[in-house]
């Protein structure tokens, strides 16, 4: 049975043969998010894990060039960093809270470019699967979009502590082939065999124990758990830097990438 969901302006959603497909439809805009996206985003995310017909769920971004190029920088500024329940932080930690609380296996499907918050969210997941076009890198620093906690964190988790402050102190590109190297995806495969490398890892999934699935996913969360709460309990960026928006040191990252040149980060330094 096939079951594809038009109600949503930002991402697709469809139901086939016990896999929910999540997909950010921007390609356009390199697949890149608003707030409102990640609201679609995670209501889908609980409806597939609340759906008993759904056993793997699968997260992927429209067309050929990204999966996702992370948060649109054309509406990164103060207000939605800090617009309450409704901050791009809040609304990602609660779309990533979806992730893990499905209790559902979730595979991030990538083929393009997975950069900043399309990165993390690649890694934020159970599995990733790309093909060996996909491009990775964080995105940060490079545009003062200030990333902090345990989204930043949880990459040590992944690939070890020295190559994520790496991935996210030099904001480098990296291969599919050298994200596989690294553990920071599953496997590669050329983007015509994608679609059916994810398909075979849901099938192989959809023939386990359902409820043992869900008690493994738990277990693996439970034992990062200390560190994802003890990092949501205050604000790293009031303590670093209270004034950091009002510094004009964001607004030079975010204008750089939007005129297309070098940001000046040396008054700040």
């Amino acid at each position: 049975m096939t079951a594809t969901d038009a109600g949503y302006s930002d991402i697709l959603y469809e139901v086939k043969e016990s896999v929910a497909r999540l997909t950010i439809n921007r390609p356009e805009k390199l697949n890149a998010f608003t707030p409102h996206t990640i609201k679609e985003l995670t209501q889908a995310m609980w409806r597939a894990g609340a759906d008993p017909q759904v056993g793997v769920v699968v997260l992927t971004g429209a067309g050929e060039r990204a999966f996702s190029a992370g948060g649109d920088v054309s509406v990164e500024n103060e207000d939605t960093f800090r617009a309450g329940e409704d901050s791009f932080d809040n609304l990602v930690k609660e779309l990533y809270r979806a992730f893990r609380e499905c209790l559902k296996p979730v595979i991030a499907r990538v083929d393009g470019y997975a950069i900043g918050g399309g990165h993390h969210m690649a890694y934020v997941t159970d599995l990733t699967i790309a093909s060996d076009r996909s491009v990775f890198g964080q995105n940060g620093p490079r545009v003062a979009s200030p990333a902090e906690g345990w989204i930043v964190s949880h990459l040590w988790t992944v690939v070890g502590m020295k190559r994520a402050k790496e991935i996210w102190l030099l904001c480098r590109r990296y291969s599919a082939a050298q994200a596989l190297e690294w553990g920071l995806v599953n496997a590669v495969v050329p983007a015509a065999e994608l679609d059916a490398e994810v398909d075979r890892w849901c099938k192989e999934m959809l023939a386990l124990s359902p409820t043992v699935l869900k008690l493994l996913k738990k277990s693996f969360d439970d034992s990062i758990a200390h560190i994802r709460e003890e990092q949501d309990r205050f604000t790293i960026l009031n303590q670093v830097n209270p004034g950091f928006f009002a510094s004009g040191e964001q607004t030079e990252g975010a204008g750089a990438f939007m005129e297309k040149r070098k940001p000046d980060f040396s008054p700040w330094r």
